[in-house]
């Protein structure tokens, strides 16, 4: 694709060209022209180039497959950034990534881009130095100032008066007084991150020896300078933190330029693993997430950029910052769902950080007490190396599990708290314990209904049920964050108080529970009450400085947490996950079981586990009961590969939504009559998705299933080229599709 708008361009410029590949959804670069007086930019360079009229970032790439365009039609380049150059590995990646997503070269630029403000030069700062003799009126306060400022120069107002404990006005009357004056400059670059190695070492924790094997095995594939990929599995509580934190030690301490990443499912980890890191090595990661502010973003993104961050913890978009140097990838919780992002470039950041760490020639470590198929097939089949710790660290037995058989509980309709809970609760209040319920529903209920003419409420134009919670006496979608009051009448029927709550979520169950036990101390784990990583920070320490006696928490509370006085966990809805025809629906369900099990028993007292369940005869529930990890595997192996289903065969979706509902139909039928035929792949739908209707938009499904080793880009680009231009109707496509809603 080339620029072609209309220009100014001298006729000596017109060999002087580059193609710039915008942080937009384009698939090639445009070309622009390099004005007399500039050098030419090298590829990889950050630029600014006007586009209509804006301006627009964008980094020299390589050249597209554009045809030629006439010089003095090319706009030249605005502003060549001073900014080190996007490596050629970064460079290669974001390709790579878009050939395999199918997703539009400018946009997955983008992710490694991230929002402008990135890529600003450092503000400006107003700082005070010392310009003249003493006030002939000294004060203690003055004169601490002075000393600051004789020891350190080109202090700004808030740093003086930290270091000397003064207001603002001994800084203001100091000025006035021709001693001191203030200055425009720039803020400081970000420092490099230094570890002391001495430190490093002298704060390693003593290993156990399936421990110090496991750390062997990784730092050994560390120091092989090349590509890897091993496993680190571990029962929940075997210390597999402390594992790779002995690999991430080797290789800051073999290269003082290796940058390392360690990626986290949740932003509540992402501030414990950087306490913990801080801990063993003595200094602080850069942090990467969506709960940043906006000049933390800068400062990292910049010292990512130029090497200064060694250390960096952070989400799956930290996996397409451009590091300087990466010298080691760790993926925690690698089974976690929440590294598949949906929207835009649908990528899952596991598997994109496996080509990262190849292409980069650096080892990767992929961190789980329950595995992914896909990860455990891909050992077996001799391309990732795999480390066990079957053990817990420190002498900690695994928790004992017990299935209650619902079916057989003699309760009223409205409580969920079974008789057996309810004792289990109370004898671990009276020993001085904590416990976790564990609900994965979010709320008061996850529906209303009307019980005069069963009219389920939900947003117009939406197919998701409006969730109930009482706590802001509000009805809330999910999935778009539309909130109503929760109303008198039903908007159907117009009956009035007839609206009635279906089914508990943790805010109905934290109710029962202060009624059961009104003396307990109560509170809930969930993304509704904990809107940041502060907050999140905040209720975890609370749980380990014993001030909570009973979490009520949904999948916030599966993920990593050690709290060593909790020694009960109650899930209420055992079943719940096991429902929805997706084809891991088993296999989510037993790691996020497992996980949450694993909070229980982590220090010296035992924990047990109460599985309340209408199943109890389900294979899930019975590997739980009884620990049988391996014999879970072998069952879900044996009927994904029994049916061609990933990790043996392959799934791609494609997802038509539009507002027209009529105008998605019609496009489906129309994609459904082009469907290029070929043996060996099968093409499911057009069906409308099972939120048929979200955020406003029609939505329709095609899902398409083919053997290990076909090209199913190559048949999708085949197949949908002159649908992507259909007005009004969005389509989007899934390579390896973890939601099918």
């Amino acid at each position: 694709m080339t620029n072609q708008e209309n220009s100014t361009v001298s006729p000596a410029q017109k060999l002087r060209t580059v193609p710039v590949l915008l942080t937009l959804p384009f698939d090639d670069p445009f070309d622009y022209a390099v004005p007399q007086g500039m050098a030419v930019p090298e590829i990889g360079s950050f630029v600014i180039v006007p586009l209509g009229n804006t301006r627009r970032i964008g980094v020299v790439w390589e050249a597209g497959a554009s045809d030629p365009v006439a010089p003095e039609r090319l706009k030249p380049l605005a502003e060549v950034l001073d900014l080190p150059l996007v490596p050629e590995v970064s460079r290669d990646f974001v390709a790579w990534v878009a050939r395999y997503t199918m997703a539009p070269l400018g946009s997955v630029l983008r992710m490694v881009v991230g929002s402008p403000h990135n890529l600003a030069p450092p503000a400006m700062q107003t700082v005070y130095q010392l310009a003249g003799p003493p006030p002939e009126r000294m004060t203690s306060a003055r004169e601490k100032v002075l000393d600051v400022l004789a020891e350190f120069p080109n202090q700004s107002a808030t740093a003086i008066m930290k270091q000397a404990g003064v207001s603002r006005g001994v800084i203001r009357g100091l000025v006035e007084a021709g001693t001191l004056q203030a200055l425009e400059m720039p803020e400081a670059d970000p420092i490099d991150d230094d570890f002391n190695l001495e430190l490093m070492a002298a704060q390693a924790p003593t290993l156990s020896d399936s421990q110090a094997e496991a750390a062997a095995a990784l730092v050994a594939a560390g120091q092989s300078g090349g590509y890897s990929t091993t496993l680190l599995e571990g029962v929940t509580g075997s210390g597999k933190t402390e594992v790779y934190f002995e690999a991430i030690a080797d290789i800051l301490a073999q290269d003082e330029t290796a940058q390392v990443l360690v990626l986290v499912p949740e932003i509540a980890l992402t501030n414990q693993l950087l306490s913990r890191f801080e801990a063993r090595f003595g200094l602080h990661p850069r942090a990467w997430h969506s709960d940043l502010r906006p000049k933390e973003r800068h400062d990292h993104w910049q010292a990512v950029a130029k090497g200064k961050a060694r250390v960096i913890v952070g989400a799956r978009s930290a996996l397409m910052l451009p590091y300087a140097n990466l010298r080691l990838v760790v993926i925690d919780e690698e089974h976690d769902p929440s590294y598949k992002q949906e929207e835009q470039v649908i990528y899952h950041a596991r598997d994109m950080a496996v080509v990262r760490a190849n292409l980069g020639a650096c080892p990767l470590v992929l961190v789980s007490a329950t595995p992914s198929l896909e990860t455990l097939v891909n050992c077996q089949r001799g391309r990732y190396a795999h480390v066990l710790l079957p053990e817990r660290h420190g002498g900690a037995v695994l928790p004992e599990v017990t299935a209650v058989d619902m079916r057989q509980q003699d309760m009223p309709s409205t409580r969920w708290v079974s008789p057996a809970l309810y004792k289990a609760l109370a004898k671990t209040l009276e020993e001085g314990e904590q416990s976790l319920l564990f609900l994965n529903r979010r709320g008061y209920a996850p529906a209303a209904i009307c019980r005069t003419c069963g009219h389920r409420l939900q947003r117009e134009g939406c197919s998701a049920p409006l969730v109930v919670h009482r706590y802001g006496n509000r009805l809330q979608c999910h999935h778009c964050d539309y909130t109503i009051p929760m109303p008198r009448h039903c908007p159907e029927c117009e009956a009035e108080d007839s609206i009635v709550m279906c089914g508990p979520g943790v805010e109905r169950l934290a109710e029962e529970l202060a009624g059961l036990f009104p003396e307990a101390r109560i509170a809930i784990m969930a993304s509704d009450n904990l809107r940041s990583a502060a907050e999140s920070q905040a209720f975890i320490r609370r749980i380990e400085e014993h001030e909570i006696d009973i979490v009520v928490g949904t999948q916030l509370v599966a993920k990593g947490h050690h709290f060593p006085m909790l020694t009960l966990v109650g899930i209420v809805d055992a079943d719940l996950g096991l429902s929805g025809g997706d084809l891991r629906a088993a296999e989510r369900t037993w790691q996020q079981l497992w996980q949450v099990a694993g909070r229980a028993g982590r220090d010296e007292r035992p924990g047990r586990v109460l599985l309340q369940t209408y199943m109890p005869e389900h294979p899930v529930m019975q590997a739980l009961v009884k620990g049988d990890a391996e014999g879970f595997y072998q069952s879900e192996q044996q009927e994904r590969e029994a049916q061609a289903m990933p990790p043996f065969g392959r799934l791609a979706a494609v997802i038509l939504s539009g507002r027209d509902g009529s105008s998605v139909d019609q496009l489906a039928r129309s994609l459904a009559q082009s469907i290029p035929h070929q043996r060996d792949i099968q093409v499911l739908g057009p069906a409308p998705a099972p939120y048929a209707v979200l955020r406003g938009r029609h939505r329709q499904r095609f899902l398409v299933k083919a053997p290990l080793g076909v090209n199913i880009q190559q048949y999708l680009r085949h197949w949908l080229p002159e649908a992507r231009e259909v007005k009004g109707v969005r389509i989007a496509i899934d390579i390896d599709p973890y939601s099918f809603l």
